[in-house]
């Protein structure tokens, strides 16, 4: 048998034809077109490589072996892709339905204001992070500053402190509806201390999530939280 040359050696494809060179060439441009290769044009591909290579040079088999993992891995990792984008969208209308079932209703988020409705009151809780003799509730009137109401709520331990207004002021008279700020102040350890609070406020509506930001809720008092801001629902 006749010894192949070294550029034969070199050339693992050497004993394609220009007819074969060009049905490769016509199924590589079909193949871009798509944007995409399949299964079948990626098996059809491999078995023209395998019956067209040099037999005086040919494949090894973890070459073949290499080549059918790469395949398999971004096939997968297609596959994975399109799974986690239906997630996100089953999950992405579930919340969508969960914040439009919120409008009109009353949910506890943190914040430092509340809305007095008519005939209604402001409540919530106080975060307090440790026991003090004499816990101070002072609301004050948002648009003024004026300090409408003192609530001493006294000895306390540390945890969440529920406390409610009913909108009397500090005359004994009915105040206006409106929008009302909530300080909660204590002395720890000599040295006054303010706290969060969580007050609870009606739903007016929700702003949908898209590209940049997160679902949004809308309060009566104005103001716009997060979705995942929304502590309980009452």
């Amino acid at each position: 048998m006749a010894v192949a040359s070294s550029a034969a050696t070199d050339n693992k494809f050497s004993g394609l034809t220009k007819t074969t060179i060009d049905a490769a060439a016509a199924s590589a441009a079909a193949a871009k077109k798509k944007t995409s290769l399949g299964q079948d044009q990626f098996l059809k591909l491999m078995t023209t490589q395998m019956t067209h290579q040099d037999p005086n040079n040919p494949m090894q088999n973890g070459e073949f072996l290499s080549q059918m993992a790469q395949f398999g891995t971004v096939s997968g990792i297609q596959d994975l892709q399109k799974s986690f984008a239906t997630f996100a969208s089953s999950i992405t209308s579930d919340q969508a339905l969960q914040a439009a079932s919120l409008v009109g209703r009353d949910v506890t988020v943190t914040s430092t204001q509340g809305v007095l409705a008519a005939g209604g009151d402001v409540s919530g809780t106080v975060n307090l992070t440790s026991s003090t003799p004499d816990l101070t509730i002072l609301v004050t009137n948002a648009a003024t500053g004026e300090l409408v109401k003192t609530i001493d709520l006294g000895n306390q331990s540390a945890g969440n402190v529920p406390f409610s207004w009913d909108g009397i002021n500090t005359a004994g008279a009915l105040s206006s509806p409106g929008t009302y700020k909530i300080a909660a102040s204590a002395p720890v350890n000599g040295k006054n201390t303010m706290f969060t609070t969580d007050i609870n406020s009606r739903v007016g509506s929700v702003v949908m999530a898209n590209g940049t930001t997160g679902m949004k809720v809308n309060l009566a008092d104005g103001s716009s939280v997060d979705f995942a801001q929304v502590k309980q629902i009452l």
